[in-house]
């Protein structure tokens, strides 16, 4: 092992997955790999149990099996170690590439800005994906909801997460306010008074790797177009360079015949560009619009790729299109490695009640079967949890916006539905 861990067992009865091709994201994946598993803070301890449940009958269902690596993060990192992110699961998802986290709350005080953010940024998860489709039987605020069927891929480690910033009133702030005023120039936007100031930086390399990884990922997954959403008429060197970039690697590194990257002028429909047959089409959109046309034309949209905080903001307002965030899916992925994670947040007033809907942990479960190259699992998983929820049988939240549905605690919910996989395999 790459590891000597102090407090965490791995299974006997399990393989590590191996490394092929970090650089062609190929992993060779054992029949029963050992997978880490952070079942979270708050209602991660109702939900990670359930989802490790799902998933486990997911894959001995299609001839695979799970060795769950129990690790720990936030409060039982606290518990167990004394401190919020352990090396030993940071080591853990290092060494064994394949991971799911419940949600972690930050703790005031804790030295992170967010653990979320720290796990990405320490094992480089430079692209946060999040496919969001709605599953038939969820209450949605649109009137046709089913349109939706798109993937976010949002930059996991620059822009303004980077977390480069000062506080006002401090000695720094005033240094970085003189040199901006000074020596750059800038003195007429700075107003007198108390200033806070952050730096957005966006490079080359992460904007390439970002794109990069949403162009293999439609080729791979048969998906139409990769739309670039950046604010690049006003912040033009870092948003506008993101653009740019991203269009230099569909027009330079993949063949006409499988990318083609839309002329500068195309803010029109795909229908009015000769696009080579099967090949993937690459766009740029404004990220204000796009907030717009994710709800008018939907359906016209598959893959999106953006910088970090619009990723954050238009995967969850895609979310809510489908029903909302309690649902959502999501994972981070580097090179040949991922750590899938719901997007809903720890919810600690609802923590141990058994109440919580583990739907978004379990689909990002799936998310990560689906990046094992588990095809097979993996639609076993959506089958299963979408008979389920248009059967009726849901959790609170759900139960209270659906008129003669039956409310289950969250354990009976993941039993309904490894009993659908049971029928359904």
């Amino acid at each position: 092992m790459k590891y000597d861990y102090e407090k965490v067992e791995v299974p006997a009865e399990g393989q590590p997955i191996e490394v092929i091709d970090e650089d062609a994201d190929e992993l060779d994946i054992p029949e029963t790999p050992i997978v880490p598993i952070i079942h979270g803070d708050g209602i991660g301890k109702d939900v990670g149990p359930a989802a490790q449940k799902v998933l486990t009958a997911a894959a001995q269902a299609t001839g695979h099996d799970i060795a769950w690596m129990r690790v720990y993060a936030g409060e039982s990192g606290r518990e167990h170690y004394d401190e919020n992110l352990p090396d030993d699961t940071v080591n853990a998802i290092d060494e064994f590439r394949v991971a799911i986290k419940g949600p972690l709350t930050t703790p005031v005080g804790a030295g992170f800005r967010s653990l979320n953010v720290a796990l990405r940024q320490t094992l480089d998860f430079y692209a946060n994906v999040r496919p969001t489709y709605y599953l038939d039987g969820v209450p949605s605020p649109m009137k046709a909801p089913e349109e939706m069927d798109m993937v976010t891929f949002r930059e996991n480690t620059e822009d303004v997460y980077a977390g480069i910033e000062w506080e006002e009133g401090t000695e720094d702030v005033e240094r970085v306010r003189e040199f901006v005023e000074e020596e750059m120039g800038f003195d007429e936007t700075m107003h007198d008074g108390p200033i806070g100031i952050g730096i957005k930086p966006i490079t080359e390399f992460g904007s390439k790797r970002l794109v990069r990884k949403a162009i293999d990922y439609a080729l791979e997954h048969d998906r139409d177009k990769v739309t670039l959403v950046h604010k690049g008429n006003i912040m033009k060197f870092t948003e506008g360079q993101f653009g740019e970039w991203g269009m230099e690697v569909a027009d330079e590194e993949y063949p006409d015949d499988e990318v083609f990257a839309a002329p500068d002028s195309l803010w029109e429909t795909q229908d009015e560009v000769d696009i080579p047959e099967d090949a993937v089409m690459v766009e740029e959109r404004l990220a204000d619009a796009m907030l717009q046309w994710m709800q008018l034309r939907t359906d016209e949209f598959d893959v999106l790729a953006m910088p970090n905080l619009n990723g954050d903001y238009l995967s969850d307002a895609a979310g809510a299109q489908i029903g909302g965030l309690g649902i959502a899916p999501g994972a981070n992925f580097g090179d040949a490695r991922v750590l899938a994670e719901p997007v809903h947040g720890s919810a600690p007033k609802r923590a141990g009640q058994d109440m919580a809907n583990p739907t978004a942990m379990i689909l990002s479960g799936r998310l990560m079967f689906d990046y094992m190259g588990w095809d097979d699992a993996a639609d076993l998983v959506r089958d299963a949890v979408e008979e389920t929820i248009s059967s009726g049988k849901v959790t609170y939240d759900l139960e209270r916006q659906l008129e003669g549905a039956e409310k289950l605690g969250t354990t009976e919910y993941a039993e309904e539905i490894v009993t659908k996989i049971e029928d359904l395999s």
